[in-house]
């Protein structure tokens, strides 16, 4: 198989993270996602305390949903007051999301990769998504939490994910014209998800 890059975004409860790594697992290739946060921290010098910080923070935060900042490539530099803003972080991970889609082979998680490698010709786009009984009985299994707790953070969830989504591309977050393909994992199931994903790969490279 030539370099191919998989971009999952998916609906909390979903198990689109489930479908990347059983994908990355088959396919034999490194699963990106929270450890981008890392990764960027490193590429950048900046703490990585402040990229977590940063995520939560913008969870509770109306900062994303009363504006937009469309992702275009560009840093700011250290010397500058912005230089650990929001908008800085966010172009720190894309430019490590961009050097991985370079140079290998890789599933990546989130952090609306889809848009910062839509430019990119090795690259396959998958928006995981299931039914609101699905996603809440498979959330159920992993929090312990009450069923009205749970919906309630279900919908918290995918709302920041829509919100943050929205912000740095300018796009709706479950709009299909967005992804190469959307996979309803609580009618495929996650092992059909992956092999969706793998036929798309040799139909299409």
């Amino acid at each position: 198989m030539e370099r191919v890059v998989i971009t999952i975004a998916r609906q909390y409860g979903s198990g689109g993270r489930t479908v990347g790594k059983m994908l990355a697992k088959k396919l034999g290739i490194p699963c990106y996602g929270s450890n981008l946060l890392k990764m960027a921290s490193e590429e950048s010098g900046i703490s990585e305390q402040l990229f977590c910080q940063l995520d939560e923070k913008l969870k509770n935060s109306p900062f994303l949903r009363m504006s937009t900042d469309i992702y275009t490539g560009d840093l700011i530099p250290p010397e500058s007051s912005d230089f650990v803003s929001a908008k800085n972080l966010f172009n720190y991970q894309a430019k490590v999301i961009k050097r991985l889609a370079e140079k290998e082979s890789c599933v990546i998680i989130g952090r609306a990769a889809d848009f910062i490698l839509k430019d990119y010709d090795n690259v396959v786009s998958v928006f995981v998504h299931g039914s609101a009984e699905f996603n809440l009985a498979r959330a159920m299994e992993q929090n312990s939490m009450t069923e009205t707790e749970m919906e309630k953070f279900i919908a918290k969830t995918d709302k920041y994910r829509a919100e943050y989504y929205k912000h740095y591309t300018g796009r709706e977050w479950t709009d299909a014209r967005n992804y190469d393909l959307c996979l309803n994992s609580s009618k495929l199931g996650f092992e059909k998800c992956v092999e969706e994903i793998e036929a798309y790969i040799k139909v299409r490279f």
